[in-house]
């Protein structure tokens, strides 16, 4: 399976984040998944509690994120797919512009020729922002991501403030 590189350095250069990201692009897809904690612990309903000041919310949600990683991977995923299949013009667009330029690819810098029609692949490539442009506003692209980072806000970040530490963390930390 090939590794899948994310350019980070163009988010990292600028926000000052530089060493933030580098445990993320270091691990391979499936290693970074093998971290998944199984679902009884994820949803372990009696470690639920209502934190009692902010101090504790951000003690909380610093090892949950860490500790939950994979696990909000997945379910910013989730969320993902969601958006997607209840905004199905957005979908179809999204598949329009990669099927496109997959098969525009595909012909090698050659021109099409249909018959008696024959087009240049800077023309395809014209019909293709003419045709995918017009969906992608129609389809409301910004609206979905807004709600897609609200609602993986929300979620993970809900989970991580009220989900509290496992015992065996609590007396880690003593000891130090």
């Amino acid at each position: 399976m090939a590794r899948i590189n994310i350019p980070l350095d163009a988010l990292t250069s600028r926000l000052n984040l530089s060493g933030r990201f580098d445990s993320v692009r270091s691990q391979s897809l499936a290693n970074r998944f093998a971290n998944l904690k199984p679902i009884s612990e994820f949803l372990d309903i009696k470690r639920l509690s209502k934190p009692q000041d902010f101090g504790e919310v951000q003690n909380r949600v610093n090892y949950n994120l860490s500790y939950f990683a994979s696990n909000y991977a997945v379910l910013f995923v989730m969320l993902s797919i969601y958006t997607l299949l209840t905004n199905l013009l957005l979908f179809f667009d999204i598949i329009l512009v990669i099927g496109g330029m997959f098969l525009i690819g595909k012909l090698g810098g050659r021109d099409l020729d249909v018959g008696f029609f024959r087009a240049t692949t800077s023309q395809l490539y014209t019909g293709l922002l003419v045709i995918a442009v017009p969906l992608g506003i129609i389809a409301k692209p910004f609206s979905a991501a807004l709600w897609l980072i609200g609602a993986s806000g929300v979620s993970i970040l809900g989970h991580a403030s009220f989900m509290e530490k496992p015992i065996e963390s609590a007396f880690s930390e003593e000891a130090v």
